[in-house]
């Protein structure tokens, strides 16, 4: 597989096209807007420009990255010659649906289709598709061009040839592929989600406050960042949205999400992308500051 289309153009999606284009790969990025795109482009950049001031890539491995990647805001100019899209849209079932319904109409017959996804299963994504053996999970961790983790997931329909090559694929990339089965959560956050719940539920019951009870995670675990902290990187939307596949997926009680949870995804506080979590977020600020509601826990 030579050429690679990525769908969306935000963290997850400018990070797989980044690494894709960095390992030699024709890569077309798709979006709705110019805007975003270019707001894509100019983060690779950035991150490029890290990677070179650590002296682990040159300026001319830049510019060839950068020359690898084309952007469209049209998805059926940017799928057409692609042996393989990965789609990285907002986690949100029907979004997907409706990607994958376009893409299995617009791409070639034998292109393998991919989805970011972190938790909605690819049995069901694939199920709108007339390609169902070619349709296969590829869960990147954030950031993409630093952490060496892919889930593969490999839905009911999923080929072995195609679940080989993508697990060939993401050796190529300098990751480490896991197969796991398509369940809800798969493996990192059927594990992860119940902990941050947990951690949302701590904090609910007044157990211990943000920072307490982030510092007991990091320094009697081990963890490089507390579960709260995280939570907040990760979007405390997705950590609701996930909660939700767990809950309905299994229908255990045990993976409903915190109250407090939702209430702040209502309220906007989202986390790093909205500026107000469990901690709060300014430019430029890189102390870990708890958001002044959590002050007094």
């Amino acid at each position: 597989m030579k050429n690679i289309a990525v769908i969306g153009s935000g963290t997850m999606g400018n990070g797989i096209a980044h690494v894709f284009a960095q390992h030699g790969y024709s890569v077309a990025l798709i979006d709705i807007s110019k805007e975003a795109l270019d707001k894509a482009v100019g983060t690779i950049s950035k991150n490029l420009d890290r990677i070179i001031a650590k002296g682990t890539i040159t300026q001319a491995d830049k510019d060839n990255t950068l020359k690898n990647i084309t952007c469209y805001i049209e998805l059926s100019k940017g799928v057409k010659d692609a042996d393989l899209i990965i789609e990285a849209a907002t986690e949100n079932a029907e979004i997907k649906l409706n990607i994958f319904r376009e893409l299995d109409k617009n791409c070639l017959p034998n292109a393998i289709l991919a989805s970011n996804t972190s938790s909605i299963s690819i049995t069901k994504i694939a199920s709108v598709t007339k390609r169902a053996d070619k349709v296969i999970g590829m869960h990147f961790m954030n950031p993409v061009p630093v952490m060496k983790l892919v889930e593969v997931i490999k839905g009911y329909s999923t080929s072995d040839e195609v679940t080989n090559l993508i697990m060939e694929t993401s050796k190529k990339l300098n990751k480490v592929p896991v197969e796991v089965n398509d369940y809800p959560g798969f493996v990192a956050n059927k594990i992860l989600m119940p902990m941050i719940n947990e951690a949302i539920y701590t904090l609910y019951e007044g157990v211990s406050g943000v920072e307490g009870i982030d510092t007991v995670m990091k320094l009697g675990m081990a963890h490089p960042m507390g579960p709260l902290q995280l939570a907040d990187f990760i979007g405390l939307d997705v950590c609701l949205s996930i909660l939700n596949v767990l809950y309905e997926g299994f229908g255990n009680p045990k993976y409903a999400p915190c109250p407090l949870l939702v209430n702040m995804v209502t309220a906007g506080h989202l986390g790093v992308k909205s500026g107000n979590g469990f901690y709060s977020y300014t430019k430029g600020n890189k102390d870990l500051v708890v958001a002044e509601r959590f002050k007094k826990q």
